[in-house]
């Protein structure tokens, strides 16, 4: 199993072509060769007016399939749209309108409830430390939504532990999955709501993001922009006055931007293929190395922050052609499937200059 694992981590290695180390993932992802090719000839199309949008529809399809795989639901759970805004809205808008509380956890970047709209019609929502999270969710909270892993610097949440709580107290769970999926293994049906966009660690293009929602809370969202794409007969809601919505989680799907679509699909079959396990092995390595050569104790993500570097540390990565970033006065190194030891070493030359 082991040697068909590293076999098919190495084939996938060979379909990207990044110019330099690229160590920026959490900020954008790379697209391999097929995802890529797949793009260009959609867009070769669509400038030459060769087809309709069937064919690229058909994508999108494909990339709910994918997905669904690599977060471990049905695909009759999981919508489809260009933000996860557009799914938190649905979530929080699904709150009582009066005395409901929720709390969220998680740094300044992670902000999964849209605090100041919704405390205008009267919901509070609470601000709790990532670590105290689970402690701090009680029965007087009706949702607890958290990042699974930190924007900022990779800190994973406790979710065995905010789920426990959430049960206990019977409250709903959101968690945005943005900067882990797919390199942690995470099974999405544990939680009420889910949603991750796919231009990061999904490795397509912006415009496409996903959401799943437990089959029994389906009824508790009222989906606010349904339009003909959500539609239960989607070629037969073209026109018409009335609407009827899909059952499943499609009813909460907004009208895609295809060509992202086609971008998206072949990159979701090719992590689903490689597998989130095998995935989150190799992209643990690399943040390994990279820790152990700047001396940081050992950790358990595939994003590094480093603190205390020179005020330019990011741009004589660039100069040394590694792609990093600066995330609240750190630097921030994102490692994933495409990351190499001679990218590790690279970066850590440069920052021991």
């Amino acid at each position: 199993m082991a040697v068909a694992a590293h076999a098919s981590l190495a084939a996938a290695q060979r379909l990207f072509s990044p110019e330099g180390a690229y160590l920026n993932t959490a900020t954008y992802g790379l697209p391999p060769k097929t995802a890529f090719d797949a793009f260009q000839a959609a867009a070769d199309e669509w400038r030459h007016g060769r087809t309709g949008f069937d064919g690229w529809d058909r994508s999108v399809g494909a990339a709910r399939q994918s997905f669904a795989r690599i977060a471990g639901v049905p695909a009759s759970d999981v919508a489809v749209g260009p933000a996860v805004s557009v799914f938190t809205g649905l979530v929080a808008a699904a709150l009582p309108r009066r005395r409901a509380r929720a709390v969220r956890g998680g740094g300044l970047h992670e902000r999964p409830v849209p605090v100041p709209r919704h405390e205008a019609r009267g919901v509070r929502v609470e601000l709790a430390p990532l670590d105290r999270l689970a402690e701090a969710l009680g029965a007087e909270h009706e949702l607890v939504a958290v990042s699974s892993v930190q924007s900022a610097d990779g800190r994973l949440a406790d979710l065995d532990a905010i789920a426990a709580a959430a049960a206990h107290h019977g409250a709903r769970t959101y968690v945005d999955t943005t900067q882990s999926s797919c390199w942690l293994p995470l099974d999405c049906s544990r939680f009420d709501y889910t949603a991750c966009v796919g231009y990061k660690w999904l490795l397509g293009p912006c415009g496409t993001a996903f959401f799943t929602i437990a089959p029994e809370r389906r009824e508790e969202l009222l989906p606010l922009v349904p339009g003909w794409y959500a539609a239960e007969d989607v070629a037969g809601s073209y026109y018409g006055a009335s609407l009827r919505l899909a059952a499943d989680a499609r009813r909460f799907d907004v009208s895609p931007a295809w060509l992202s679509g086609v971008g998206a699909a072949p990159a979701l079959a090719l992590l689903a293929d490689v597998g989130a396990e095998t995935i989150h092995a190799h992209d643990l390595r690399m943040a390994e190395r990279l820790r152990a050569g700047l001396g940081l104790e050992p950790g358990d993500s595939a994003i590094v922050s480093v603190t205390g570097l020179a005020s330019d540390a990011v741009e004589r990565l660039a100069d040394a052609g590694v792609m990093a970033a600066g995330r609240g006065g750190a630097v921030r190194l994102s490692c994933h499937l495409y990351t190499t030891e001679r990218d590790v070493d690279r970066a850590l030359e440069a920052l021991s200059l």
